[in-house]
């Protein structure tokens, strides 16, 4: 893995094949892309500082991957994430499913009075910032690298990241396994512009749109998959936009959309539902 990195929209790097990733350096995110990009001698990073900057990247061919979480063990969906997928021209190539390990860091010189970190950091560390640091002052930042990085310049200050992110700018780690669960795991997924041969241990993600509630509307859809014996691994709503009670469905499913049970299944559906858009097939984790 090439240790050329950058950081900025649209940035380049000398790499033939980049990886998008939320930056700056330590983030989760990054340490998703390190792993998933093993298979890939001499791949790069490039950092962007939000998931939408990512996914642009990736649509726009700044990058030929981007790494962005859809969600976590214990706060659900990523739901930025969600709606970029709807909106965006990119396709899912892959996942990570990475284990989360929250450390409170900072420089230990002097108390706390103010903690930082991404939201979901913070969201899945609630329970511990409730009863240890009840009076302190709580910021969102951009990653959990950047907070750190920001922990750095001041003592009253501790950020929300992992034991690596610590050892990478300086700080000492005050607190480890913070997070209100041990079994903290977000789900990543790798964005692509083009969809990938099935391996035969695969699982598609789609987005499907009823348009109409009438009664066993949804039941309809999810009939067409259990008759044809197709586990469904996940099943989301996100609000439309268009009005309450108005949702899109997000479903993720063992298979490949050119295996013939679930091809046969994504046919029955068109018949049914105003819109079905298939974000990708691709290997389970």
């Amino acid at each position: 893995m090439s240790n050329d990195l950058s950081e900025g929209r649209g940035s380049k790097s000398r790499s033939s094949y980049r990886i998008g990733a939320l930056g700056p350096e330590g983030s989760y995110s990054e340490k998703a892309a390190l792993l998933w990009s093993k298979t890939r001698p001499g791949a790069s990073l490039v950092y962007f500082p939000d998931f939408e900057a990512v996914l642009d990247a990736v649509q726009a061919g700044g990058v030929e991957a981007g790494m962005v979480p859809v969600e976590n063990s214990l706060e659900g969906a990523v739901t930025v994430v969600m709606d970029l997928l709807l909106r965006l021209d990119v396709v899912i190539v892959g996942e990570v499913n990475l284990p989360i390990r929250h450390c409170l860091v900072g420089r230990g010189e002097e108390d706390i009075k103010v903690i930082l970190s991404h939201p979901q950091a913070l969201a899945q560390c609630r329970q511990y910032l409730r009863e240890h640091y009840p009076n302190a002052e709580v910021r969102t930042t951009g990653s959990t690298s950047h907070a750190a990085r920001l922990a750095q310049e001041f003592p009253e200050m501790a950020a929300i990241a992992g034991q690596e992110t610590a050892e990478r700018y300086g700080l000492t780690i005050l607190a480890r396994e913070i997070q209100d669960a041990s079994d903290n795991v977000t789900r990543f997924i790798v964005t692509g512009r083009e969809g990938i041969a099935a391996t035969g241990r695969d699982k598609t993600s789609l987005i499907i749109y009823l348009d109409k509630d009438r009664p066993g509307a949804l039941f309809s859809i999810l009939e067409e998959f259990a008759r044809r014996s197709i586990n469904l691994t996940r099943i989301e709503s996100r609000p439309s936009r268009k009005g309450l009670g108005d949702y899109y469905f997000y479903i993720d499913l063992e298979g490949h959309m050119h295996d013939s049970a679930v091809g046969g299944a994504i046919d029955a559906i068109k018949e049914k539902a105003a819109m079905i858009r298939v974000l990708g097939s691709y290997p389970r984790a």
